[in-house]
């Protein structure tokens, strides 16, 4: 791959760490900017990406090489050796050639005085293989061991041992772990009444997905790519996210009909109100879409666009105090960590915080209980977050005083699956290491004896 590709990959994660850049974002603006061909493109991405999902395993074998303390190393140093680390210990790049490109991608990167220091590291790097640098730095079971062996924050590694044991999969932890290593596959959305999933898979090339009947998994390409991605009849969704939407216009409170209102209400960017929009055109139902942040509506209004004119429509407003309604079914894909999608952002495990947390559950608090006082009688709300964190989910939904459906009987529904396939009950929770899924959450909640 050529050097481009990897200076590429160090812009990405200097911008991730020196000026708290989203790592998608910097990538896509990088790539356009080199006139990477799509080859390196892909090369430089996994080169940035798995370096900074690594990093926290890439510091532990850093520190033993180098006998450094690696937060003291130069900025550019530490990540020319977390990419250099990822090609010798994850991508099975040759130990020589690992040494002599991550000594060159100092020099490019301004760190040429430091080329002495690249070389020796590397060099002690490469002498072992992954298997024996694990041995050497995470050879135990423990909360501290895991952590580092698949790089992730302690706290995070106790919230989610917390979160299986309380779902009965106390011995799934480490595969929980590993799963958000590797990288999401791009799963398209088809929206009912534009495209069907069979002309979409056709078109893009994918496969369908396993549990949802409107998902495409793409085998390649962009998706941007794709007519029916360009023109609105589909978007880019998480398959997980397309589950938990479907089973809010099936859920049982009451059958869904005609003239029914819908409220989306943290809507951006839009991928389930598109979704959920599409569901409710083909029953005859119209849904609001409610976005706190002006620029993120305009999000949602452009993954509408193709929607049938009246069906959806977005409003600027506070979740917490918007006065719309009463709503047949309001969503409420609640703001959260986002632990459920680590596999996506490989930033995002080192940003978040247990302050994060606290502050978050406040909020999922005022939004599930305003939105409860816009539900019309016998209505059902569906609670989602993107986090499978107790505090977040379980926790939320048993103190808000709402009466829990069977959101396992929507599911099996929506997928043509037997409830056992979705757990205990009454709520949901997916699992990337099992469903291959982000690990969504699912709770559809009604007012106690309809009111």
């Amino acid at each position: 791959m050529s050097t481009s590709a990897r200076k590429a990959a160090l812009a990405c994660v200097l911008a991730v760490v020196e000026d708290d850049a989203y790592a998608n974002i910097a990538m896509s603006t990088i790539v356009r900017e080199a006139g990477l061909s799509q080859r390196d493109a892909a090369f430089a991405t996994e080169l940035a990406y798995g370096s900074l999902r690594m990093s926290g395993f890439y510091d532990e074998v850093i520190s033993v090489a180098s006998g450094r303390e690696p937060s003291s190393l130069e900025a550019t140093v530490r990540a020319v050796l977390w990419i250099g680390a990822h090609q010798a210990l994850d991508m099975s790049t040759p130990p020589h050639a690992t040494v002599s490109e991550s000594v060159d991608l100092a020099k490019h990167g301004g760190a040429a005085r430091a080329s002495g220091l690249v070389n020796a590291v590397m060099r002690r790097i490469t002498e072992r293989t992954r298997e024996e640098w694990v041995s050497a730095v995470a050879p135990g079971n423990g909360i501290t061991d895991l952590s580092i062996r698949t790089s992730h924050p302690e706290w995070i590694v106790a919230e989610l041992e917390a979160s299986l044991a309380a779902r009965g999969r106390s011995g799934e932890l480490e595969a929980l772990l590993d799963s958000h290593n590797d990288a999401a596959a791009v799963t398209l959305a088809s929206r009912p009444g534009l495209i069907d999933r069979d002309a979409l898979a056709s078109q893009s090339g994918g496969t369908a997905t396993e549990y949802s009947p409107y998902g495409v998994v793409l085998k390649a390409g962009s998706p941007g790519k794709v007519a029916a991605v360009r023109d609105g009849a589909a978007g880019v969704q998480d398959e997980g996210s397309q589950l938990v939407a479907a089973a809010l216009a099936s859920a049982a409170a009451r059958p869904a009909s005609a003239q029914e209102r819908w409220l989306d209400a943290c809507a951006g960017p839009g991928g389930k109100t598109a979704l959920l929009g599409a569901l409710a055109a083909e029953r005859g139902a119209t849904l609001a879409a409610l976005e706190l942040h002006p620029h993120r509506a305009t999000l949602v209004r452009d993954n509408v666009r193709s929607l049938p004119r009246g069906v959806v429509d977005v409003h600027v407003g506070d979740a917490t105090e918007w006065n719309g309604g009463p709503f047949d079914r309001i969503l409420v894909d609640a703001p959260c960590t986002g632990l459920g999608a680590l596999r996506r952002r490989p930033e995002a495990r080192w940003r978040r915080s247990p302050e994060d947390l606290r502050e978050l559950t406040d909020l999922q608090t005022r939004i599930l209980a305003h939105s409860a006082t816009r539900l019309a009688p016998g209505g059902v709300i569906a609670y989602v977050t993107c986090s499978p964190v107790l505090a977040e989910t379980r926790e939320i939904v048993e103190a808000s005083g709402l009466e829990q459906l069977d959101a396992r009987a929507a599911l099996a529904d929506v997928t043509g699956t037997g409830l056992e396939a979705w757990g205990q009950g009454p709520d949901v929770q997916l699992w990337t290491h099992a469903h291959g899924t982000d690990s969504m959450y699912l709770a559809l909640l009604t007012a106690p004896d309809g009111r």
